[in-house]
């Protein structure tokens, strides 16, 4: 699989619908890049999971008997590439007409064509998460009383820690938004993050979080970014960041990146997914 651009990506494009099943529509991108911009040229910094929901996915059987099913897909931080959404939706489309002898037919060839894409091995597994119903642990920064008026590039030194108190807690924000870097559409996130360490100024984080409202990045690359700023302003001993985008195309995105060791949060989708 060729090492792509945005350059070349169907994103932004006038797209015949596919006939026929064409694992070619999928459209990789490499992640070094984007990393290198953050600093991160070596071994990661982190461990992680891109975790996909899929609502429309559907495939004929042997006899030619439509199917439907939902599907959460989970493609690793360490492989060399994502896969650009609007190709994985390309992608999907083309199974419409495609005949599987049986559901996990289907399964295996679609882990095996997006495990090509990425470089790594990618599963499947039919099902999206439940709705999210776990709000008591989570302390929601939304509603401070704060001005705000810096909306882009994101800027890690709005960030505050105070070394002398250490805590461990769980922040949430749903006002994350960035915009789409080939067609500026936006794309809007609840974002989650847990850390034990010196204790993160809430009104710094949500300044923080509000100044990716014009910044053009893909939802990986943004939670990465979100992942290394806040580790490098707060240091944390531990730390994790999850988004959770809102779905486009019968797809949605769920980017997890953690401290080494660390345990991805169970699935679970917010009441705007």
């Amino acid at each position: 699989m060729n090492a792509n651009t945005t350059a070349g990506s169907p994103l932004g494009r006038d797209t015949a619908y596919p006939s026929g099943y064409d694992p070619g529509l999928l459209y990789p991108i490499p992640r070094a890049p984007a990393r290198a911009q953050l600093g991160i040229t070596g071994a990661l910094p982190f461990v992680g999971v891109d975790r996909w929901q899929a609502f429309e996915l559907s495939w004929l059987d042997l006899r030619g008997k439509p199917h439907v099913a939902t599907a959460t897909l989970q493609v690793p931080a360490s492989s060399p590439h994502l896969v650009e959404s609007k190709s994985l939706k390309l992608y999907l489309n083309s199974l419409n007409a495609a005949r599987f002898a049986t559901a996990e037919a289907l399964q295996a060839c679609i882990e095996a064509d997006l495990s090509a894409a990425a470089g790594a091995p990618v599963t499947l597994a039919f099902g999206v998460a439940p709705m999210d119903d776990a709000t008591g642990h989570l302390i929601r920064i939304d509603d401070l009383d704060i001005a705000i008026d810096h909306y882009g590039p994101p800027d890690a030194a709005l960030l505050q820690a105070d070394p002398g108190n250490v805590v461990e807690e769980t922040l949430a924000s749903a006002l994350l938004k960035s915009n789409c870097p080939v067609t500026g559409q936006p794309d809007w996130a609840d974002v989650t993050i847990t850390y034990r360490g010196p204790q993160i100024d809430r009104a710094s984080l949500l300044r923080y979080v509000v100044s990716f409202r014009e910044h053009a990045g893909f939802h990986e690359q943004c939670v990465e970014q979100l992942f290394v700023d806040l580790l490098a302003r707060c240091t944390p001993t531990a730390l994790s960041v999850e988004a959770r985008y809102t779905r486009r195309g019968g797809l949605d995105i769920n980017p997890w990146r953690g401290t080494p060791g660390s345990t991805p949060p169970a699935p679970r989708r917010t009441l705007r997914q």
